[in-house]
């Protein structure tokens, strides 16, 4: 198991990720969601031994392999890879990239050849063996440098945003492809990514960051907001937008809200009820993560993303540009 304990970690004295306890465990199936600056990419780093932390651990099963004073251990990092979210290529041939970690680890001859063939099948890029980096797509440059990553069989492989340069149909083959690794040989896979729809149909774990730390819900419905001060434990109105979202705490200043999902209640007529948040807006988008959920998006004055059941979407006739209302406790809104 890859573990991050008591680990937090600053640029220049600016904390950017503050985590109490991240695991891997071998053959999970992972998605780490959060906006941009959220802290994904240095998480990802810190799991790749790429970066020590300011402070705190990062064990494999139960050893420390790197910390602020320990340099990490490199045969932890031979069972790692980070595919970064922009890769690099190095000069030569696509086959020649493959080989590369192969020959370090001194894999040669038909045994490597074997190896890139597959891992090229795999990642449908056998037509791009003989092409040179400059030759390539940045989706192409993606998808090869994925297949330079399993080709030395790492136990993790961490991937940041590994379709922003895909198209569709690209993506859902890699998904596809990084699956079949997975079921082959029990690889651990770790993923960031901001497309929460496919993070949803993929992963079997979903992980929400904000602000360098852990998220009690899934990124659909954060906010950051200036809390009025005074009052205590009380129900305040904060702008978020240019709406006022109804939310009971006693914080002040600086924070974020969060809306579960799962906590709307959406309607295509007038709700009159003891919820203090309740948007009228249009249906933008409808999406289908998984069967018989679907996630509903709306335009209230602000993009609101409620999660009902397809019997339910079915049952009010939405679509995208149907009218609807959105309506939520003050209570359910989340504070941190």
């Amino acid at each position: 198991m890859l573990e991050l304990a008591g680990v937090r970690h600053a640029y220049e004295g600016r904390v950017v990720l503050d985590l109490e306890r991240f695991a891997v465990a071998p053959g999970a199936l992972i998605a780490i969601v959060g906006h941009n600056g959220s802290g994904k990419s240095t998480l990802l780093r810190l799991l790749a031994l790429v970066e020590r932390p300011t402070a705190g651990e990062i064990r494999w099963d139960g050893v420390v392999v790197s910390s602020p004073r320990l340099r990490p251990r490199a045969p932890a990092r031979r069972r790692i890879t980070l595919v970064e979210q922009r890769p690099m290529l190095f000069r030569g041939t696509v086959r020649e990239n493959l080989a590369f970690g192969l020959v370090a680890r001194g894999r040669r001859g038909a045994e490597a050849q074997n190896t890139i063939e597959r891992v090229a099948d795999r990642l449908s890029v056998t037509s791009l063996l003989e092409r040179q980096r400059h030759e390539l797509s940045d989706g192409e440059v993606q998808r090869v440098a994925v297949a330079r990553a399993l080709a030395v069989a790492p136990d993790v492989l961490l991937l940041d945003e590994p379709v922003s340069s895909a198209d569709r149909a690209a993506a859902q083959a890699l998904y596809a492809a990084l699956a079949e690794e997975r079921r082959a040989r029990g690889l651990a896979i770790c993923l960031a990514s901001h497309q929460l729809e496919d993070a949803y149909r993929w992963a079997d774990d979903i992980r929400a960051l904000a602000e360098g730390r852990l998220s009690p819900v899934t990124p659909e419905n954060l906010f950051r907001v200036e809390l009025p001060v005074g009052g205590g434990e009380e129900t305040k109105h904060v702008r978020v937008g240019p709406i006022s979202i109804a939310v009971t705490t006693a914080r002040e200043g600086s924070a974020i809200l969060a809306v579960p999902p799962t906590d709307i209640l959406v309607s295509t007529a007038p709700i009159v009820s003891s919820a203090r948040n309740v948007f009228s807006g249009q249906v933008t988008r409808l999406g289908r993560p998984r069967p018989g959920v679907v996630h509903l998006t709306a335009d209230v004055g602000i993009e609101l993303i409620a999660v009902i059941t397809e019997e339910a979407a079915r049952d009010l006739r939405l679509a995208p540009g149907s009218p609807v209302t959105f309506a939520f406790k003050a209570s359910a809104v989340r504070v941190f």
